[in-house]
């Protein structure tokens, strides 16, 4: 298992990576606010790269320079002062003097623990997920697991109607680890947060959030290739149908199709998801009432599961349709996601017989998936056999792609 990053080091790659720049960017970036020569560009990169893998931190002279390049103080950048709970140097996360003053006080002692110590608590998860679809998991794991933590010792201070809130939070707070776990691949990390989430969320009351968590260990138990657990969690999650969300509700829904897809079961599979697809169009109506974490899921993101059901059932022609759809929604800031979903359309271009858009396809995503998604890399390798076997060329354009080599 890789080490986990420290908070500094996660940090600075967070810094560079919601600005869109590469590594030759911010080493170009470097060179130009520096009073002094710099090592070669490729040179520069390396070390910038021993410096956001925490392998080794900045030296008074390069901390000055990334400060000056990302136009961040010191603290702001590195996390020594900005908030008194770890999070990644966001703007948005920087509290005022007086909420500052209130979540040390609530750290010092949870039993004053406030409303508006919570919220930040819950804007901060926010932040967090949206930012890791475009910094991976691996940056955050630490900053979170440290962050719930805190939360922990919050909901255990706070009282009356706060208390079930607070409790809440600390579920969603777990369910994200369960979620970053599994996108690390620790599935059996994850499938324990997943439990401890469920738990607290039965605990606070929140019917949409223990739903939500039976449905994402629905979604690992199909990563791992286990459909009838697949479809016993998503039909254990339409257990709390009538108090949850139509949007919760069209995510169980059509997890129980994935589910069945994956068993061959097309009939079974496509009733499920039109069903889901009805909830969906119900829950997009009224956005405003689905809870925060499931901000992702729309209309267009449907039809990329849609997409890959499709590829269990074997069709690669609605499959392409669906997740060519589903993409062109997809901001191109969802890095993560896009590799997944890109690496599927080349399985289902494929499928069709479609070699040259295949490959198309999967350079444009390798990089990003080498990056951001070992299940997309597994799934571009995949392809990148198939192609070998058929003797079409592309294969080992694929493979450099992914290792960051040079034809």
């Amino acid at each position: 298992m890789n080490e986990p990053v420290p908070y500094w080091a996660a940090r600075l790659l967070a810094a560079r990576k919601t600005r869109g720049w590469s590594q030759r960017d911010l080493a170009r970036e470097l060179a130009r606010v520096s009073d002094k020569p710099l090592p070669e560009v490729d040179s520069l990169i390396r070390r910038i790269r021993g410096h956001e893998t925490g392998e080794h931190r900045p030296d008074a002279f390069y901390t000055r320079l990334y400060c000056a390049a990302f136009g961040m103080a010191e603290d702001q950048l590195f996390g020594t002062t900005t908030t008194p709970v770890p999070a990644l140097a966001l703007p948005s996360l920087a509290p005022d003097a007086d909420l500052y003053e209130r979540i040390t006080r609530a750290i010092e002692q949870p039993s004053r623990v406030d409303l508006a110590t919570v919220q930040w608590l819950e804007h901060c998860l926010a932040e967090h997920r949206r930012v890791e679809d475009a910094i991976g998991s691996r940056p955050l794991l630490p900053l979170v697991h440290a962050q719930l933590s805190t939360v922990a010792d919050l909901a255990r201070g706070a009282r009356g109607p706060l208390a079930d809130r607070a409790v809440a939070v600390l579920a969603q707070y777990a369910q994200f680890i369960a979620w970053m776990c599994h996108d690390s691949r620790q599935h059996a990390a994850a499938l324990a947060w997943y439990d401890r989430s469920h738990a607290w969320a039965i605990e606070a009351g929140d019917a949409s959030l223990a739903s939500t968590t039976l449905n994402m260990q629905a979604h690992q138990a199909w990563s791992l290739g286990d459909p009838h657990r697949c479809v016993c969690l998503a039909e254990a999650s339409r257990w709390h149908n009538g108090r949850t969300t139509y949007g919760v509700q069209g995510m169980a829904a059509q997890m129980a199709g994935r589910g069945h897809a994956q068993l061959g079961e097309a009939n079974q599979a496509r009733t499920r998801l039109a069903e889901a697809e009805d909830l969906i169009r119900t829950a997009a109506a009224h956005p405003e009432d689905e809870p925060p974490w499931m901000c992702f899921y729309d209309e267009g993101w449907f039809l990329m599961q849609r997409g890959m059901a499709e590829l269990e059932l074997g069709d690669g022609r609605r499959a392409a349709d669906y997740l060519e759809r589903g993409l062109s929604t997809l901001p191109e800031s969802y890095r993560r996601d896009r590799a997944w979903y890109g690496a599927c359309l080349a399985r289902a271009q494929l499928m069709q017989g479609d070699a040259e858009a295949a490959v198309a396809t999967a350079l444009d995503v390798a990089p990003d998936a080498a990056a951001l998604n070992a299940y997309a890399v597994t799934e571009l390798q995949r392809a990148a056999h198939d192609l070998a076997l058929s003797s079409a060329p592309g294969a080992q354009a694929i493979k450099d792609s992914l290792t960051g080599s040079k034809p």
